[in-house]
């Protein structure tokens, strides 16, 4: 590996080093697993395989649920879809690439691939945020404008809806990997995390990192910082419009917020704590920049199927359905 030692020097008259930082070329990174576990690695796959076969089975299961159901064919479920989508591919991009490390101790990823891993997670992050923003914004015409739903938000609005959702994920992310790859050196080459993310391998590099600190933040307050502020919002209008119903309705009226602001939260509170944590360095709160980074990804893929699976009756009843049926298959196989 072709290495080259870089030299920090305290800004004094006599200039005198006071550090001494290996900087290298590297064309890979090691993906951390979970600091003094690590003899337990093989044992935690189990609960991550879980954990991922939960996701993959409770988002395609409402996939499945709203496509072939004429009567969830609306607004809310077409933007629940598309959220479950979101979750299935966040969960396959990084899932996966965990369980090699815990089983196979597959530690090292290539320096391109990485750069990938890291596109999509940040890029399917924004894309979940947007969608959030949507499905605030369906909850208020359905509750504010009960009578003009249907109207408002028409097929050809949620597509342009979904168009600007990811063409700004899309705009906005594409440039974290070139402005990653531009960096010269690095000085070492272990992530505390199990995944690739912006926020992380920057502080990595030996050079000039100002364009990424000041591109990272203009991503956060650009997205998921307006979308907050919309979400908060519409979620004003929503209680300013409820508080004006008798007490029976405006129960009713705000339960069917009930299954989204569980999914805002689930978002929204790990990437706060993560977005903090890192403004301290790794070395000092190792623990924290594990924990809200696996929880900021690994949590709403699992937790999301879960709570709609639970609050929306619609999909709850076809759920028993799917699952009635499938035992009532079991019954007949096993007496025949």
């Amino acid at each position: 590996m072709d290495r080259q030692r870089c030299i920090g020097y305290n800004l004094t008259q006599d200039m005198s080093p006071i550090a001494q930082v290996n900087c290298s070329n590297s064309s890979d990174f090691l993906l951390s697993g979970i600091p003094s576990f690590d003899d337990y690695n093989f044992w935690m796959g189990f609960p991550l395989i879980s954990m991922y076969l939960v996701a993959v089975m409770g988002n395609v299961s409402i996939l499945y649920i709203i496509k072939v159901d004429p009567e969830l064919h609306e607004p809310m479920y077409i933007f629940l879809f598309m959220l479950s989508m979101i979750d299935l591919l966040t969960a396959t991009t990084t899932m996966p690439r965990m369980l090699g490390i815990f089983w196979m101790d597959n530690r090292v990823i290539a320096f391109d691939m990485c750069l990938t891993q890291m596109f999509f997670i940040h890029f399917l992050s924004a894309l979940e945020s947007g969608i959030l923003v949507a499905m605030a914004v369906d909850r208020y015409v359905a509750i504010c404008h009960p009578l003009r739903y249907s109207s408002i938000l028409t097929l050809e609005k949620i597509g342009k809806m979904s168009a600007m959702i990811v063409g700004r994920g899309t705009l906005v992310m594409v440039p974290i990997p070139f402005i990653i790859k531009r960096l010269p050196q690095w000085k070492g080459n272990l992530l505390t995390h199990s995944f690739c993310l912006h926020q992380e391998v920057m502080n990595l590099a030996c050079g000039d990192i100002r364009v990424n600190v000041i591109y990272g933040l203009f991503v956060i307050l650009s997205v998921m910082g307006i979308d907050s502020l919309f979400i908060s919002f519409s979620y004003f209008l929503i209680i300013k419009a409820v508080l004006g119903l008798i007490e029976e309705d405006s129960t009713k009226a705000f339960s069917t917020c009930a299954a989204h602001i569980c999914a805002v939260l689930v978002y929204y509170i790990p990437l706060i704590g993560l977005s903090v944590v890192h403004r301290f360095k790794s070395n000092t709160t190792p623990a924290l920049h594990i924990l809200f980074g696996n929880v900021y990804l690994l949590l709403p893929p699992v937790i999301n199927p879960l709570i709609y699976g639970i609050k929306t009756k619609q999909i709850r009843n076809r759920l028993k359905k799917i699952y009635s049926k499938i035992i009532h298959q079991e019954k007949n196989a096993m007496i025949i």
